[in-house]
């Protein structure tokens, strides 16, 4: 990971961040590995969650800007807080009791703010692909820092429109553009700085565990900027952006990035152990005793790594079901009679976080299950697979009544997010560590910006088509999913067959020689 992977200098003296070497002088003491993990996991999930609270704040906002689209929107005057939305009239006088902001309140505000959207996400998946390309030749806790300042600082001059009075569509998108481009800093980071730490062995379950922050953080993101509101949008979009600035300065004084950069030993974890039979290097994953300067490897490069190419299509399809449900779920609730009633916008709001809640449960389950049975592309399909009769439950049933509703969307949930966690997280650091790399550890972030950037233009068309879809008939949208749902676990086909093919093969082998784990057939 470029000027990560420090050579050792003369004296065992290591570039060790000025939080750490103060914890070691109050304390007296060296930080042991186990305490590095720890820090490391720690300060990416609250680093990450900061992404995730400033990116979720915009939907929010989009309600004080617009309050003619009330059909989606989330009512904060008291008077509107009925839990059972209101007749049309009463909506229709509510808009005009409502202060909108041009040029977001006029007849095609709605359309703007949906521009805005697509713009940042556009340029956060083309950022991806340039973010993780320089994040593995720079120092990523520098990389790091300078993408959440830099998050921050738009993420607060779009908030800073207000007090200015600014009324100017272009300065919107363009702030909008500029933070979806430090936005794409943060994912290839985190992965690749605790790729770093931690070894393929529990990395699923690890990784599942740390990937709530995704959740964590459009919760949070939601809760801040709902409850200021009440104070001018302007506060809603300042305060994430001054939290997420604040972070990336904490990230700086103390994120160890790998072993190297702190002299750490490996010994005590299982990284140092060596890999399995047949992967093809007899070192350790990331081998802490070498002195030659690594050459990060190129974008081409990575998506010739085996696994690559099929992962990131998966997750194109992956994050274009999750991130339909990010953006349309509350307004489909809303406009869905659920026993016979229509939730108002509020309540559907709060219960369409239920379907994080599934998909943090989901994030979990797959890494774990990845993990016991050493079969990532076997978990993430399966998965995939069961999120189609998933979606049809919901859509079919989901409107008996709130009980039904609430169980089918934790089911779904977790089915779409389970694999889409496995695949940003433990498949993106395997493969970024992948033996056909001989060691080379500087691919994290390149691989895991290929694979989750693929996946983020998959992220902007789906919630795009829906807009578009809906407007005819729902129950198209959900034909959509499903089919995405399918494509998405059909292009894992060959490595699942491989990782099926390698278990039979060990199965039989067993008790005569050493035999041949799934990992290894996957680089066949």
């Amino acid at each position: 990971m470029g000027s990560i992977i420090l050579e050792r200098a003369p004296g065992g003296n290591y570039s060790k961040p000025l939080g750490i070497r103060f914890l070691e002088y109050i304390t007296k003491s060296s930080i042991s590995f186990k305490t590095y993990q720890a820090i490391v996991l720690i300060l990416t999930f609250f680093a990450y969650t900061s992404y995730h609270a400033t990116r979720k704040t915009t939907s929010i906002v989009k309600t004080a800007l617009d309050p003619q689209s009330s059909d989606d929107s989330l009512k904060f005057f008291p008077w509107q807080r009925a839990y059972f939305q209101e007749p049309a009239e009463s909506r229709k006088i509510s808009w005009v009791l409502g202060s909108g902001w041009a040029p977001f309140d006029s007849s095609d505000g709605t359309a703007l703010l949906g521009e805005l959207d697509v713009a940042f996400l556009a340029v956060y998946a083309i950022g991806m692909y340039f973010s993780g390309h320089l994040g593995d030749r720079m120092d990523l806790r520098i990389f790091l820092t300078v993408g959440m300042v830099g998050t921050g600082l738009f993420t607060s001059l779009f908030g800073v429109g207000y007090w200015a009075s600014i009324h100017v569509f272009y300065y919107f998108l363009i702030v909008q553009m500029l933070a979806g481009l430090f936005q794409s800093t943060g994912w290839p980071s985190v992965v690749a700085v605790v790729g770093s730490w931690f070894g393929k062995r529990k990395r699923g379950l690890i990784m599942g565990i740390w990937n709530a922050h995704t959740s964590v953080g459009n919760i949070t993101g939601s809760l801040i900027a709902s409850a200021l509101l009440k104070y001018g949008w302007g506060w809603s979009m300042v305060v994430p952006g001054l939290i997420i600035a604040f972070l990336g300065l904490v990230v700086f004084l103390l994120l160890p990035v790998n072993p190297e950069s702190v002299g750490a030993d490996r010994d005590e974890d299982e990284l140092q152990s060596p890999k399995k039979s047949g992967e093809g290097v007899a070192e350790p994953l990331l081998n802490s005793e070498t002195n030659t300067k690594e050459k990060a490897v190129g974008f081409i490069e990575a998506w010739k790594i085996p696994g690559v190419a099929p992962f990131a299509l998966c997750l194109f399809f992956a994050k274009l079901v999750a991130y339909t449900f990010l953006y349309w779920l509350p307004f489909y609730i809303s406009h869905t009679a659920i026993d016979g009633k229509y939730l108002s916008n509020e309540a559907a709001g709060n219960l369409s976080t239920l379907f994080d809640v599934g998909g943090v449960v989901g994030g979990i389950l797959a890494g774990y299950i990845s993990d016991q049975l050493d079969a990532r592309a076997i978990t993430a399909a399966s998965f995939m697979y069961c999120a189609i009769p998933a979606l049809f439950l919901y859509r079919t049933y989901g409107h008996i009544s709130v009980a039904i509703n609430v169980t089918l969307m934790l089911i779904t949930g977790l089915f779409v997010n389970g694999p889409y966690a496995l695949i940003t997280t433990a498949v993106s650091a395997d493969l970024g560590t992948h033996s056909s790399l001989k060691g080379n550890s500087r691919a994290l972030a390149t691989v895991t910006a290929i694979i989750d950037g693929t996946g983020s233009i998959g992220a902007a068309i789906g919630p795009l088509l829906t807009g578009y879809i809906s407007a005819k008939s729902w129950s198209a949208v959900f034909t959509m999913l499903m089919a995405a749902a399918l494509v998405a676990g059909l292009l894992l086909t060959k490595l699942v067959m491989a990782e099926v093919s390698a278990k039979i093969e060990s199965s039989r082998s067993q008790g005569t020689s050493t035999p041949r784990s799934p990992a290894a057939a996957l680089e066949v």
